[in-house]
């Protein structure tokens, strides 16, 4: 059995050094009272069609609570600063209907830059069977990719097979994406919503009524998901796909499902796909959209205020330069001040 532990090739070691030490530098001239950070954000055009606007440093604004931080860099993530990790995670508790859609995947694999770095992974049991290791070699990591089982195990959650991902990724200063297939349904929590708040001159009326008083909700583990994405700097890309079992064919659930894995997307700055709740008869338009994500990224360094603890800090992160729509994360880790 190949380990679950991520490992770093030497390609991507060379290929973060350059990036490092620009950013680094960017470390020398902090202003006073505030320390360096960094993040990958995502230039888009507001209109799929139009062209995407370039970006300068001057042009974006960064807001932590009421206060504007200084921008010190914005480094397009090309050429020697390209460098990405890129892992595709697929839910074996996907209907193996989808296999129609994997030479996409494959296409879209062999596509990728000599810089990307690409690994495979299936999902079940809360955690991740490693297919291929981070390479790039994409034909070692096209040819790893095979059906999804379509069963069930005792602990599936595509949430917490995230969290798995995420916390054993090595932090390194290059791009960390991940593209879940899933149809984003937690399984393990099973009855996991609480209670509907009854009020209290209202109780005794409302409990004699016969019936289940609880509404099915997000689970909560998208949030914990999201927010260790967010925690190691690791944007989320998601395609719907339809599960396996009774739960995968309710509805309610599959739109649940979907509102997780969407949650988790947009918190990363990430981007979310899906064609109602079924599946799509080719991934290649999502594929391509990813890939235009890819070409249009940027690393932003920017002077953020600590706390008295290293955190994750809320930003927003917004441009006025016309025909630009910018995606990055709710939130960035900011180590204490000293």
């Amino acid at each position: 059995m190949k380990s679950n532990k991520l490992i770093l090739g030497l390609f991507g070691a060379f290929c973060l050094l350059a990036l490092s030490a620009r950013i680094a530098d960017s470390q020398e001239k902090a202003t006073p009272g505030t320390v360096p950070v960094h993040m990958v954000i995502t230039d888009q055009a507001v209109s799929d069609g139009s062209e995407v606007p370039p970006l300068r440093p001057e042009t974006i604004k960064v807001k932590q609570g009421k206060n504007f931080l200084k921008v010190s860099q914005l480094i397009p993530a090309q050429g020697d600063n390209a460098a990405l990790q890129l892992f595709i995670l697929i839910d074996d508790t996907c209907d193996p209907g989808i296999g129609n859609n994997l030479n996409d995947l494959r296409e879209f694999i062999n596509a990728q830059p000599a810089s990307t770095q690409v690994g495979v992974a299936y999902m079940s049991n809360a955690t991740i069977q490693i297919a291929q290791n981070f390479t790039t070699d994409h034909s070692l990591s096209a040819n790893a990719l095979r059906l999804p089982r379509g069963t069930l195990s005792s602990m599936d959650s595509p949430y917490l097979s995230l969290i798995s991902l995420v916390k054993g990724w090595p932090q390194q200063k290059v791009r960390r994406e991940v593209l879940i297939i899933t149809d984003g349904i937690d399984r393990l929590r099973g009855e996991r919503s609480s209670p509907t708040p009854i009020p209290s001159r209202n109780r005794s009326a409302l409990e004699a009524r016969p019936g289940p008083s609880t509404m099915p909700t997000i689970s909560p583990d998208a949030d914990s998901a999201s927010m260790t994405s967010q925690r190691y700097g690791v944007i989320v890309h998601s395609i719907y796909a339809v599960g396996v079992g009774r739960v995968g064919r309710n509805a309610w659930e599959a739109q649940l499902g979907q509102s997780g894995s969407a949650k988790i997307a947009d918190g990363t700055g990430g981007e979310y796909f899906a064609l109602g709740t079924q599946n799509a008869v080719s991934f290649k338009p999502y594929l391509d959209r990813l890939q235009k994500i890819f070409n249009n990224q940027y690393y932003l360094v920017f002077q953020a205020i600590p706390g008295k603890k290293d955190g994750l800090q809320r930003v927003n992160i917004s441009t006025q330069v016309p025909n630009a729509d910018l995606a990055a994360a709710d939130n960035v880790w900011v180590p204490a001040g000293k």
